[in-house]
């Protein structure tokens, strides 16, 4: 395979710039290019519910069953559930405290549909999690009905008969791979799209002064909930849970963590990640070959993170103030989006579509923070793949191992 002579980011802040450069001096001119921008958003809204389908189905169902969810699988999914959660409550936090959105004034052409849950009661809203009927629930995109459908089928294909379990689980492997490909092959046309999209959205606005300085303030606001959940609320586990040093198990990791930053890709990093908890930090092979792999797949931390803050910002840019139900609802929604998320470059961004469908939130939102989307992936990356490996030293030290960074002489050579 050919190495791309033109990283997609760079692509993608080009893009940007000539985007906002034919926004503001061909304002009328914007029609003959705004056509990609829809395309490229309707192409997103294709794959969303295949993908989401496909993706929870085929990672439930190969975990294995109840006989393979004993303890260090229900340890590691509680820890891995746990730390997403506080993720996205500590975004959640920050986006509240310093609202990026408000004040962007952000004007649309096209009527914003209603919001599906604004003014269901928070019961009504549990209640319709359980679909009546799943094909209309694919029809009316109904995502948390169509998460528990995928959830419940996954783990009831581990519970039949082995022959056809394996056929089951084969298809859905299968089926979310080639999934994952036509992912890949529609993010290659993300530069087009944010062409379109920023070119149109810059020509509807009278403040680009206020635009950009909105924007700087919500990558901020993203900064700063990925650096408490990373130096915070994960240290703070190590050393209370694991009962481990979390700066020394820091220093350890700081050549895998740099390496998922570059790569944007907690699945590139995983052997690295993997090599380095097993031989330096000195976890088992039967907790790392277990926690690590399902960690790349299943815990997304900074992923959970970010979708939640731009759905929010995305709602305060337009206008729309959500209801504790509806915040409830978007921080459900992007734990278990989380959980969807491959770990390979922007594919947060097609799961972001996930919350932004679910509360009724206009998707053509994204253009707004998709130039940017790289810089923060690469931060969010680095926080997806710290999490996990400190997934496998507490997971290891509630099992009764002995870690080399426990060691005198192990420590003083770090």
């Amino acid at each position: 395979m050919k190495k791309q002579k033109f990283p997609l980011y760079l692509q993608i802040l080009l893009a940007l710039i000539l985007g906002v450069l034919f926004g503001i001096f061909l304002p009328e001119k914007v029609e003959y290019v705004s056509w990609m921008g829809e395309i490229f958003m309707r192409a997103l809204k294709m794959i969303i519910i295949p993908l989401i389908l496909t993706s929870i189905i085929s990672g439930v169902a190969n975990i294995g069953g109840t006989d393979n969810l004993g303890r260090l699988g229900l340890r590691t999914i509680g820890y891995y559930m746990l730390t997403s959660l506080l993720a996205i409550v500590t975004g959640l936090f920050f986006v509240n405290i310093f609202k990026p959105g408000v004040g962007f004034d952000l004007k649309s052409t096209e009527p914003i549909q209603d919001i599906a849950v604004s003014d269901n009661p928070f019961m009504d809203t549990l209640m319709n999690i359980v679909p009546t009927n799943i094909f209309q629930a694919f029809n009316e995109s109904n995502m948390l009905s169509i998460i528990f459908f995928a959830l419940l089928f996954g783990f009831f294909i581990t519970t039949i008969r082995k022959d056809y379990s394996k056929l089951l689980v084969d298809f859905f492997n299968a089926s979310f791979e080639a999934m994952m490909k036509l992912t890949q092959f529609i993010i290659k046309f993300t530069p087009f799209g944010i062409f379109g999209i920023i070119a149109k959205v810059v020509s509807e606005q009278d403040n680009l002064g206020e635009l950009a300085g909105r924007l700087g303030i919500y990558m901020l606001v993203v900064l700063a909930g990925l650096f408490f959940h990373a130096f915070i609320t994960l240290p703070t586990l190590v050393r209370t849970i694991g009962r481990v040093n979390p700066i020394k198990h820091f220093r350890l990791m700081v050549s895998t963590l740099l390496t998922a930053f570059s790569t944007s890709s907690s699945g590139a990093t995983l052997s690295l990640t993997m090599d380095t908890v097993k031989n330096k930090v000195g976890v088992s092979n039967k907790i790392a070959s277990f926690t690590l792999p399902l960690g790349a797949t299943i815990n997304m931390d900074g992923t959970a993170l970010y979708e939640l803050v731009v759905a929010m910002f995305i709602a305060q840019a337009y206008g729309i103030e959500l209801t504790i139900t509806q915040q409830f609802i978007a921080v459900f929604t992007a734990l278990l989006a989380s959980i969807g998320a491959a770990g390979i470059p922007m594919a947060g961004l097609v799961m972001i579509s996930v919350i932004l469908s679910t509360l009724g939130l206009p998707l053509e939102g994204l253009g707004l923070v998709i130039a940017v989307d790289r810089i923060l992936d690469m931060f969010r990356t680095a926080v997806n793949v710290w999490s996990d490996s400190c997934a496998a030293v507490i997971i290891a030290k509630k099992e009764g191992e002995t870690l080399l960074i426990e060691n005198e002489k192990t420590l003083n050579k770090v």
